[in-house]
């Protein structure tokens, strides 16, 4: 089935592969500025669409960083976490010796 592609939903999204837009019967023919070209028109709406191309991977790049850095937090917290239980084994290691040295001087 062979539908013609919208304004919004083009055939394709190549500006090089869209058909050239033809001026309606109710334009006066010669009205548009003396300064207006095609090539002009494609290359703006070229550099849209590859800037327009550009922002999911701006995205995902962002998104990536901050997954990043939350990463880095976790194993920060993991690593202080692990710390203080290290240090609180210690510390009971070292009052069952001071326990162990006090019960030696007093028999």
């Amino acid at each position: 089935m062979n539908i013609a592609g919208t304004i919004d939903r083009p055939l394709t999204y190549d500006p090089k592969k869209q058909a050239p837009m033809k001026p309606s019967t109710n334009d006066i023919a010669g009205s548009a500025p003396e300064d207006f070209t095609t090539s002009d028109a494609k290359d703006s709406r070229q550099n849209r669409t590859r800037e327009m191309q550009l922002i999911p991977e701006a995205l995902a790049r962002a998104h990536m960083h901050d997954r990043l850095l939350e990463a880095e937090r976790e194993r920060r917290a993991l690593r202080l976490a692990t710390a203080r239980r290290m240090q609180r084994r210690a510390e009971r290691a070292s009052r069952r010796a001071r326990r162990a040295l006090a019960m030696a001087v007093m028999q």
